[in-house]
């Protein structure tokens, strides 16, 4: 019997890969056990590292929250470098390998410091104004800093090769196993959510109650197994061939070429411009792309100014494909929706930080006997979100899919859209909540509580308004930014393309460090503690105006968003274009 193999893959032992054999659904789930204990370790750190470093490591909040999101953004930033290194040199399995094993020691040297008190400052109580605690200094500061940015760089390389990794084990050619891909980017958000849950109970109760360094050395256990799980799957991945090239390098070469050739004139028929024979060799080893008449001034890289030697390619530099120029045009059409989703994660920043210290004076009693940790807030969009995703896949798409003939039932970009929507609701949900709590704190002569010794009677349930309003927009952006990214982008670009989401969600984290600084700044003699945000105690500050202020940037954002998807081309054989019904390309219009 003749085996199916499938294109541009191969085994772990370097033979090409064979469907029904590697690969598929049964193989994928490996990956998202992987991303599930993966969270498991990295999301109570997001949720709680700012406690950490205000009340153990002695902070001031705002540059606690500063230190938080400078981490966050570290460690989405570098999943660019990390995704050329995957696709370029190394392999996206062979990076998810080592960037798991790094996590692990990463989180391995924050239980040490947490551990021993000698490589942290003395206990302090930094919420008593007459206690001078001493901030982390000297090698205890460098030992902290070398762990933090360990687990960085290491969650970067895992968000650049994770997901692309995962979605490399279906085959976009099939039909079947494209609807799987697209289920896999649910799932992907769903092993997310079941490990965060656990994150947000179990090992933030642990941190909080039986101390960091057993919070953090569950953590490193989560890793390891995650590790484990993984490597159990290396006899069945669908691996991608190395390239060799950098596509980034291709698509610089695209602009080099073209402001090279800018004194020059487009010929009236594109058919004249550089292209390689497309002979039946050439097709099995290269991708063509037929040229389209946008960012005409990137044609420009093709013009021949004589006759081309086949047998001697001419220098890139000089001139490209016009393949090469179309994945250039494809990535620049990205960009415009990449800008329009950093907010999203400047507001998820406030979720994280600040969020967190409202909940810290509040009331978090559950029972009697029982109080939830407010690092433990998320569970409630997660909760939700374990349940809405299964029924949005198995329910929504297939209907929906029957009325549009689009395999995801709706397009990405409107799915991106919702969410964006969705979070601009949350902050100011968020807005009104802060105003709430502190009419509570006025009401009974409380603004100068200490948190958690002297909590408000005012439930932290409150907040869950805007962790709900936002987990839901979370299902809705950040999955469907992931497979837009992912099904719009080059092939030599999946690994980076995926990138952009992370690349946004880092730009979204520095902003906020940006944007807490400014606003401190311009409010300086508007508060008793010297602006918005300053200081520790959160009651004197003006964090409702804050929210407000970032619900007023993401209704803006939202609006500049429609403005630029109504002007956005798919790339040619995108999935958004073809209909089930017929299979004809059509025309999607998106709001």
């Amino acid at each position: 019997e003749k085996l199916e193999l499938v294109e541009g893959k191969v085994d772990w032992k370097g033979r090409s890969a064979v469907k029904y054999k590697h690969g598929g659904m049964k193989t994928a789930v490996l990956i998202l056990g992987t991303l599930a204990f993966e969270s498991m370790a990295s999301l109570a750190l997001a949720v709680n590292l700012v406690t950490y470093f205000n009340e153990v490591m002695h902070f001031e909040l705002a540059d606690a929250a500063n230190e938080l999101t400078n981490y966050m953004g570290t460690g989405f930033i570098l999943s660019i470098l990390m995704a050329i290194l995957a696709d370029t040199f190394f392999g996206r399995f062979k990076i998810l390998l080592i960037s798991g094993c790094f996590e692990f020691v990463g989180l391995a040297l924050m239980t040490v410091q947490a551990h021993l008190p000698k490589l942290r400052p003395p206990v302090c109580n930094v919420f008593d104004p007459t206690a001078k605690c001493e901030k982390v200094e000297g090698g205890n500061a460098a030992l902290l800093f070398i762990a933090l940015y360990t687990m960085a760089a290491s969650a970067a390389g895992l968000k650049a090769t994770l997901p692309s990794h995962g979605a490399d084990q279906f085959d976009e050619s099939d039909p079947r196993e494209t609807g799987q891909m697209s289920s896999f980017f649910n799932f992907l958000l769903l092993s997310v959510c079941l490990g965060g849950v656990v994150s947000v109970t179990l090992i933030v109760w642990v941190q909080d109650n039986k101390g960091w360094d057993w919070g953090f050395g569950l953590c490193t256990i989560a890793m390891f197994l995650g590790v484990v799980i993984f490597l159990a799957g290396l006899p069945v991945y669908r691996i991608q061939v190395i390239r060799g090239t950098s596509a980034i390098v291709e698509i610089v070469q695209v602009y080099v070429a073209a402001i090279r050739n800018r004194n020059l004139s487009l010929p009236e028929d594109p058919a004249e411009l550089y292209e390689i024979s497309k002979d039946k060799e050439a097709s099995l080893e290269q991708e063509f792309l037929p040229h389209r008449p946008i960012f005409r001034f990137l044609d420009k890289a093709s013009i021949q100014r004589g006759e081309v030697d086949e047998q001697q390619p001419p220098n890139p530099w000089k001139l490209c494909r016009v393949t090469q120029v179309e994945n250039a045009k494809i990535l620049l059409g990205l960009v415009p929706i990449f800008c329009c989703t950093i907010i999203m994660t400047l507001c998820l920043a406030q979720l994280q930080t600040f969020s967190i210290q409202q909940a810290l004076t509040m009331d978090t009693s559950i029972t009697k006997h029982f109080k939830i940790p407010p690092a433990s807030l998320p569970i409630i969009p997660l909760a939700f979100l374990i349940i809405i995703i299964p029924v949005y896949d198995r329910v929504f798409v297939p209907i929906a899919s029957k009325f549009t003939g689009i395999p995801s039932g709706i397009t990405h970009l409107q799915r991106i859209g919702v969410g964006l929507v969705l979070s601009c609701v949350s902050m100011g949900v968020a807005g009104i909540m802060e105003v709430k709590r502190k009419d509570v704190a006025r009401e009974h002569n409380m603004l100068l509580a200490r948190p958690v010794l002297q909590p408000l009677p005012i439930s932290t349930f409150w907040l869950s308004f805007q962790y709900f309003i936002f987990g839901i927009a979370d299902m809705f952006t950040y999955v469907g930014l992931l497979e837009f990214f992912y099904s719009e982008a080059p092939k030599g670009l999946k690994s980076i393309s995926t990138c952009f989401l992370w690349s946004s969600m880092a730009l979204g984290y520095f902003f906020s460090t940006i944007l807490v600084k400014i606003v401190n700044n311009a409010t300086r003699g508007n508060t008793k503690s010297g602006g918005w945000l300053a200081g520790n105690n959160i009651n004197l500050n003006h964090l409702n105006l804050f929210y407000w202020l970032l619900s007023l940037m993401s209704l803006i954002n939202f609006f500049i968003y429609v403005f630029v998807t109504k002007r956005y081309k798919y790339r040619p054989g995108s999935p958004m274009l073809v209909s089930k019904k017929n299979k004809k390309e059509i025309e999607v219009n998106e709001f």
